[in-house]
């Protein structure tokens, strides 16, 4: 598998982790000292990865014939280092997320998220 294709399967992981309210798949994508950060409701945003998944399971899943939307914008992968662009919807809301990954011990892993909610 390419460098290009594991990341792809992070994110992959990671958008049907809040789609399917699915605890495994975020913990396995999302690195345990993850920061996620936007503006919501009018107020800054800063979550840790407990936080977010506790979010995301109380929000519950979608129905499982759901093909949650994921467009990958964009992949900059340097070394060790990595960002992504992502397009995907939660609970009705579409979200741009800009995801750092890094490679760590042989493996991509989300280490910051920032999003931007479209109105």
């Amino acid at each position: 598998m390419s460098e290009e294709q594991a990341i792809r399967a992070v994110v992959h992981l990671y958008v049907d982790g809040m789609a399917f309210a699915n605890e495994p798949a975020l913990r396995k994508a999302l690195h345990p000292r993850v920061a996620i950060t936007g503006n919501y409701q009018g107020a800054v945003e800063w979550m840790t990865r407990d936080e977010f998944i506790s979010a995301i399971v109380e929000e519950g899943s979608a129905p499982p014939d759901t093909v949650p939307l994921m467009e990958i914008e964009l992949i900059d992968i340097e070394g060790d280092a990595a960002s992504v662009k992502v397009v995907d919807e939660f609970a009705g809301m579409r979200f741009s997320d800009y995801l750092s990954l890094l490679k760590i011990d042989g493996r991509w892993t989300i280490v910051n998220k920032v999003y931007h909610l479209h109105r």
